[in-house]
């Protein structure tokens, strides 16, 4: 081969060299003039009302100059947290997608498919001690005043979430340098009333209202993990805190049963036993009194005068 060819290659592959050199460092500067940050994205495709789970969001990057307003760079700051509009897979996830933490603007989206929030009035002494907080779970149970015969209680829902409390949906952090703070405020409001939201079924709800309008309602507070139900068909009367109510029933029911049946008002009560000497008396039937005769009447005329007299029969 002469020197000639071997130049042209030569100068060939320097010249191949120096372009993939300068095509490289090209590439390695613009990658460090282009910063890159992480932030938080969908992970599939989220309607509005979804409240996020680890297994929504994945971490993209996107550069620096680029990023959305409002971007989050950490999971934990997403969690929990509820969209109020659609989100695509793979889109940043931004501020103004969510409701507040805390706030009431999106709380009717955290509501279940199927569920309804129905509010009932508490007090610390009906909702353990204003111990039931958002997202826990509790028993409700329906108490009827009245006499030891008539009051009865039951539990009417089990196992039911708690949405809110007042207006409160996310628990607060509590100060722990601040302890007797906490207490003193929870004494001033132990006997305050205030609402407790609760997700329930339609049919739950129109039992809840019911309850509500007849009697008391009443908290449970019960462990979350804890899905066991209670056996109550019947409602628990007042025999339970009076074991001789029962009895003294039983033994009504007999002297009534003797007398011909039971009474049901006072006046069949009364006349039931009634004293013979107190019973009234049969009234005697009255006397006919004979009609009289009726009196003659004459004109009499004097003159111009004229007058009437009347002539009775004596006998």
């Amino acid at each position: 081969m002469d020197r000639q060819k071997l130049l042209m290659i030569f100068g060939g592959a320097l010249v191949s060299a120096t372009l993939l050199t300068w095509l490289l460092y090209s590439a390695t500067s613009s990658a460090k003039q282009m910063k890159m940050v992480k932030v938080q994205a969908a992970s599939r495709d989220l309607s509005a009302g979804t409240r996020l789970r680890k297994g929504d969001l994945k971490t993209v990057s996107v550069p620096e100059k680029e990023q959305p307003k409002g971007v989050f760079l950490e999971e934990k700051a997403v969690m929990d947290r509820t969209l109020l509009f659609p989100v695509s897979m793979n889109a940043p996830l931004t501020q103004n997608q969510f409701a507040a933490v805390g706030g009431i603007e999106g709380v009717a989206a955290t509501i279940p498919p199927g569920k309804r929030a129905v509010s009932v009035p508490v007090t610390d002494a009906t909702s353990a001690a204003g111990l039931i907080l958002p997202r826990s779970h509790v028993d409700v149970v329906f108490t009827r005043s009245g006499s030891m015969s008539e009051a009865l209680s039951k539990v009417i829902l089990e196992d039911i979430v708690v949405l809110s409390v007042g207006r409160i949906t996310e628990v607060a952090t509590t100060d722990p340098k601040a302890p007797a703070a906490t207490a003193n405020s929870s004494l001033t409001t132990a006997t305050a009333s205030r609402a407790v939201t609760l997700l329930v079924t339609p049919e739950e709800a129109a039992k809840m209202e019911l309850a509500k309008n007849n009697g008391k309602i009443g908290l449970i507070l019960r462990n979350p993990l804890d899905a066991s139900r209670i056996d109550q068909d019947q409602p628990i009367y007042g025999d339970a805190l009076d074991p001789y109510l029962g009895a003294r029933k039983e033994r009504l029911g007999k002297s009534f049963k003797a007398i011909g049946g039971v009474v049901n008002n006072n006046q069949s009560w009364n006349e039931l036993t009634a004293k013979p000497s107190a019973a009234k008396a049969p009234e005697k039937p009255k006397e006919e009194v004979a009609a009289k005769p009726a009196p003659k009447v004459v004109d009499v005329y004097r003159g111009d005068k004229h007058v009437q007299e009347v002539f009775e029969k004596v006998k």
